[in-house]
């Protein structure tokens, strides 16, 4: 594995978002969110505390901050650039006002279940404390719950380029982690590498996804690929480390040619130095990429 760090291969990234009386810009560079038109955000969160507004941009940041180790970021997020996720600011608006007559609003409150039975909004003095107690917690789940999905949605609402960083970012955040922390990762992690990899292995060799088979490899090495079986047996599988995430697909080098790319040399952008597998079974070759996209940046387009 390279020194660098994963998101070396990476270009920076901006969208504008809807905040105050107009929209702002967001940046994402090295690993980072950064909000030029909010050059000292922590005040604007004292003001906040104190009742004032708190901006759209701060609460974005503070979300990306809430989710950069979620790993359920990599089972909500895109599988590759086909593969869409839009959601507007008014979708990230409406979530944020809640239903009519939510968990935390004047109105009645609905228990989580099957029924989704009413509890009515005032109740006596009479009700015993035990009542009153399993309401307040049944309030704290709901809004939980609300305030994950508009957290989920606010991310989304960035687009494609910001989903997949922050799906590197959670996928770096894990691979690096060692013991029994990656343990309990694992199924997450080799769900999410499985889901990405397969469209990939549909482009380099014209196989099912559906054939796909991942484990996550441990210890040095980048791992192996075999094809094996015929027909409606026939399987592609993979043993790569939970890194490929971060440091390949995140990056988008994970086709350059008709090579598959399985680990990176030297990272770097425009430029940098992969090993890349023509066919199942062969030794990795050593290819010198680079970024020849439109200039756009956001997105990497890795030519051999």
């Amino acid at each position: 594995m390279p020194n660098e760090p994963w998101y070396a291969c990476l270009p920076g990234c901006d969208v504008r978002v809807p905040c105050g009386a107009g929209t702002h810009a967001i940046f994402w560079e090295a690993g980072s969110l950064r909000l030029p038109d909010h050059p000292d955000p922590e005040a604007e969160l004292v003001l906040a505390a104190l009742g004032g507004e708190k901006a759209r941009c701060v609460e974005l940041a503070e979300t990306w901050g809430r989710h950069a180790d979620d790993l359920s970021v990599l089972a909500i997020g895109p599988r590759d650039a086909d593969d869409t996720i839009s959601v507007s600011w008014d979708e990230v608006t409406a979530a944020q006002a809640g239903p009519p007559g939510g968990a935390v609003g004047g109105g009645p409150m609905m228990r989580p279940g099957p029924m989704m039975r009413p509890v009515p909004a005032g109740l006596p003095p009479s009700v015993p404390a035990a009542v009153l107690r399993r309401r307040q917690g049944i309030q704290q789940e709901l809004e939980q719950v609300r305030r994950r999905r508009t957290d989920m949605l606010s991310l989304l609402a960035l687009g494609y380029d910001f989903q997949v960083r922050l799906a590197g970012q959670v996928a770096a955040a894990h691979a690096g982690a060692a013991g029994d922390h990656q343990g309990r990762a694992r199924p997450a992690l080799t769900a999410a590498v499985t889901s990405r990899l397969a469209p990939v292995a549909e482009r380099w060799l014209g196989i099912d996804p559906d054939q796909v088979v991942v484990s996550l490899h441990t210890g040095p090495g980048w791992g192996s690929v075999e094809l094996t079986g015929r027909g409606e047996e026939r399987r592609l599988r993979f043993t790569l480390p939970a890194w490929w995430l971060a440091r390949v697909w995140a990056c988008g080098l994970a086709l350059a040619g008709r090579h598959l790319v399985v680990a990176v040399e030297q990272a770097g952008w425009p430029d940098a130095r992969v090993l890349g597998l023509r066919a199942p079974g062969a030794d990795p070759t050593p290819l010198a990429v680079h970024d020849g996209g439109d200039g756009a940046g956001h997105a990497p387009h890795w030519e051999v």
